[in-house]
C-alpha cells in the first residue's frame, strides 16, 4: 500500500476537526439555547444554568465525533485532531516537524469552519450563545484553570499512547476508548474550565465569536495552550518511561 501524502493526511485532520467541533460545541450551543434562550451569555459564565445531565450530554456529543473520527481516518491521519496531540507526538519523536506544522494548520482551519458553519446555521443566536467557546468558572484562578487543562488532557493522551501508539495494545479498541475518555473528561470538568484539552477545539469559537462581534476571550486563551499541551507532553513522556513502548514498537 502506498504512503498517504502529508497534504490527504492534513485533509483527514481538517474534517475530523471540523466534525469534532461542529458537534461538540454544537452540543453547547444547542444547550445554552435550550436553558437561555437568546439572551447573551456573559463571559466566563456561558455554563450558568447547565446541569450535570446537560453537561454528560455535551460530554457524549464530544466522544462520538472523536470515536467516529477515529475509526473514519485513523488509519490515514491518525486523528489527532488535536495540536497539543501532535505536538507530543513530535515531541517524543514520531512525527516530522513539517508533519506536525501541517496537521496543527489543517486542525485550526478545521475548527474555524466549523465555528463558522455553526454560525451559518444559527445566525445571531449562535454568537449570542457563545458558540461553545472555553470560559474558566468565576472566581477560578489562571493557573488552577490550566492544572484542570493538563490534568483532563493528560488522561486523554495517556489513553491514545495506550491504545494507539503501543502496538501491543489490543486492536479495534482505541476509539473507544478515547472517545469514552473524552466524554468523561468534559462530563466532569466541563463546568471547570469547559474541558477543552485541546487549542484547536477553543481557538474556532473564539475566532469566530471575535470576528462576529461575540465576546472576546482571546485573554483566557493561554489556558488552552498551555494546560493542553503539558498534559499530553507528560503523558506521553510518562508512558514512554513506564512502558517501554519504543523499545517494542
Amino acid at each position: 500500500m502506498s504512503e498517504v501524502s502529508l497534504f490527504k493526511k492534513s485533509i483527514a485532520e481538517l474534517i475530523g476537526t471540523y466534525v469534532l467541533v461542529f458537534l461538540g460545541t454544537g452540543s453547547v450551543v444547542t444547550t445554552v439555547l435550550l436553558t437561555q434562550g437568546d439572551t447573551l451569555i456573559p463571559s466566563n459564565t456561558f455554563n450558568i444554568g447547565i446541569d450535570i445531565a446537560a453537561w454528560f450530554a455535551i460530554g457524549i456529543s464530544f466522544g462520538i465525533a472523536v470515536l467516529a473520527m477515529i475509526y473514519a481516518f485513523g488509519h490515514i491521519s491518525g486523528t489527532h485532531i488535536n495540536p497539543a496531540v501532535s505536538i507530543a507526538l513530535w515531541a517524543t519523536k514520531r512525527m516530522k516537524t513539517s508533519d506536525m506544522v501541517s496537521y496543527i494548520v489543517a486542525q485550526l482551519i478545521g475548527a474555524s469552519l466549523a465555528s463558522f458553519t455553526i454560525v451559518g446555521i444559527l445566525g445571531s443566536r449562535a454568537v449570542a450563545s457563545g458558540l461553545g467557546a472555553t470560559a474558566m468558572l468565576g472566581g477560578l484562578g489562571y493557573g488552577q484553570a490550566i492544572l484542570c487543562e493538563a490534568v483532563a488532557t493528560f488522561f486523554l493522551m495517556l489513553t491514545i499512547m495506550g491504545t494507539v501508539v503501543d502496538k501491543r495494545a489490543p486492536g479495534g479498541f482505541a476509539g473507544l476508548a478515547i472517545g469514552l475518555v473524552v466524554a468523561a473528561d468534559v462530563t466532569v470538568v466541563g463546568n471547570i474550565t469547559g474541558s477543552s484539552l485541546n487549542p484547536a477545539r477553543t481557538f474556532g469559537p473564539y475566532i469566530a465569536d471575535f470576528l462576529l462581534g461575540g465576546q472576546n476571550l482571546w485573554w483566557q486563551y493561554p489556558i488552552y495552550l498551555i494546560g493542553p499541551i503539558i498534559g499530553a507532553l507528560v503523558a506521553a513522556l510518562i508512558y514512554d518511561y513506564v512502558s517501554d513502548v519504543k523499545k517494542v514498537s
